[in-house]
């Protein structure tokens, strides 16, 4: 369970109306925005886009697998892949190297993940069960 603030793109405000919704942490945004008229009655209650939440919701989705935390979601879904089912479908070698394209140009971790860590995040998602409904 993360807090809402290691998620990007909730800052002190998002957070605020987030709580105010009943939303504490990143496993309970998980839990209420996994469908579509959770994230619509969340959206509506917090005052915050639908958009906005899915793609929150997209980005905890990641905080599943074990090593991808705030800065490498971000990279993940710059590189493509927005959540652990569409990481399942990826081959290592192919995403590692659009990863490192994707950090070359827009500089959005100083560390970058290796071929063998990507490698076992797609093996952590190809055992997880999908959690999230469109």
């Amino acid at each position: 369970m993360a807090n809402l603030l290691d998620v990007e793109g909730i800052g002190e405000k998002y957070a605020a109306k987030l709580k105010a919704a009943g939303i504490a942490n990143t496993d309970a945004l998980l839990k209420v925005g996994s469908t579509p008229k959770g994230r619509k009655e969340l959206a509506e209650k917090a005052g915050i886009s639908d958009a906005l939440i899915l793609e929150w919701i997209n980005h905890v989705d990641l905080f599943r697998i074990k090593g991808v935390a705030e800065e490498y979601a971000d990279l993940l879904e710059e590189a493509g892949v927005d959540t652990v089912p569409e990481l399942a479908q990826r081959v290592a070698k192919n995403l590692f190297q659009k990863i490192v394209e994707v950090n070359e140009t827009k500089k959005l971790v100083r560390k970058l993940p290796t071929e063998a860590m990507v490698a076992d995040w797609i093996d952590q998602a190809k055992k997880l069960p999908r959690v999230i409904t469109y």
